[in-house]
């Protein structure tokens, strides 16, 4: 039994030897054995980088994002008309709770709007009615945004808001 267990330990260690032996034989000081050719380790580095910039895929081109340059400068009309359109999410019937807040919150949109209106490269002339539309609103409100005036004003600031969106709705240059 000590034997069968001497033996079964001894194959594994001899087959590992000849095998060690065997690698060990082809020894070189400059790279690989003679059969395998000699390759300067800055042309292997080269052909690595040009196989690699071949095989990158072209990038797909990005959409155009255009960012305001100034951030001083009023809001581009695209993103004062989303702020708008959101008020469309919101609402409450006269005299409820949430009115203070939905009521000013449309008011401060068409402010921005306007603001935003007056100074695009496009020109104020070029939102003439929209521009026109909130400064009625702005002689309706004669200068008082508190809640009661907003509620007195309700019909004139959610009208301005729904003819700025349809006149918008019918110029998607100017907020795509």
């Amino acid at each position: 039994m000590l034997i069968r267990t001497g033996l079964r330990a001894a194959i594994p260690a001899a087959v590992l030897g000849a095998l060690l032996v065997g690698c060990s034989a082809a020894t070189t000081t400059n790279g690989p054995g003679g059969d395998v050719p000699y390759v300067d380790p800055s042309v292997a580095e080269a052909a690595a980088d040009e196989a690699e910039a071949s095989l990158m895929p072209t990038p797909s081109p990005t959409p155009t994002l255009i960012v305001q340059e100034d951030p001083a400068a009023p809001e581009l009309v695209r993103d004062a008309f989303a702020g708008l359109q959101a008020t469309y999410q919101d609402g409450c019937a006269p005299g409820g709770a949430n009115c203070a807040y939905f009521l000013g919150r449309v008011n401060d949109e068409l402010d921005r709007l306007d603001r935003s209106m007056k100074a695009d490269k496009k020109g104020p002339g070029h939102f003439e009615e929209p521009i026109a539309w909130v400064g009625t609103l702005r002689t309706a409100l004669d200068g008082d945004d508190s809640t009661p005036n907003l509620e007195k004003h309700r019909s004139e600031l959610l009208g301005t808001r729904d003819r700025i969106n349809t006149w918008m709705q019918g110029h998607p240059d100017d907020y795509r």
